[in-house]
């Protein structure tokens, strides 16, 4: 696939795996089934589903380091600062051949534009926080947030996944 084909990927990701409504529950929920997922596959991962006004549930899996909190946080900006995953970030920031400090002049100590970061949308409300995990390749961080995102909400992982050989 070609970026632009990815970021179509992506963008059609957000617009289909939205809620109706989400609340404490649906975050544990969520939460939960990141966290089983990382069991089953002993997966070394740090989990956080948040409204941005505070935080509803965080997880973290053995094997995990400081780094991957810090990753959290700095995905979890983008998601807030830009109302998009931090992969589509990532995506559109390659076409324009910039990076998140050239292009908007933010530190890549506070933001991150890379996969594990995706925005909790409201179906007629908006973004209204994030779900962000680390521990993983990120292209697999942000994929595992999409099949647990299509499980909840009843969709089909197939046509929303990312080609797993094809690489940004």
């Amino acid at each position: 696939m070609s970026l632009k084909d990815d970021l179509a990927l992506l963008i059609r990701q957000e617009e289909t795996l939205q809620f109706s409504r989400f609340d404490e529950e649906t975050a544990w929920q969520l939460g939960s089934y990141l966290y089983n997922q990382a069991t089953a596959n002993t997966w070394p991962l740090v989990i956080d589903v948040r409204r941005f006004d505070r935080p509803l549930f965080f997880a973290a899996r053995p094997g995990i380091t400081s780094d991957n909190h810090d990753w959290v946080k700095r995905k979890t900006n983008t998601v807030q600062r830009f109302l998009r995953s931090s992969y589509r970030i990532r995506y559109q920031l390659a076409l324009e051949n910039q990076d998140i400090t050239q292009r908007y002049f933010l530190s890549p100590a506070e933001y991150a534009s890379v996969g594990g970061g995706f925005p909790i949308i409201v179906r007629d409300t908006g973004v209204i926080g994030s779900v962000t995990v680390s521990g993983l390749p990120d292209r697999q961080d942000h994929q595992i947030i999409v099949d647990a995102l299509c499980e909840l909400l009843g969709h089909d992982p197939d046509p929303l996944a990312l080609c797993a050989d094809c690489l940004l």
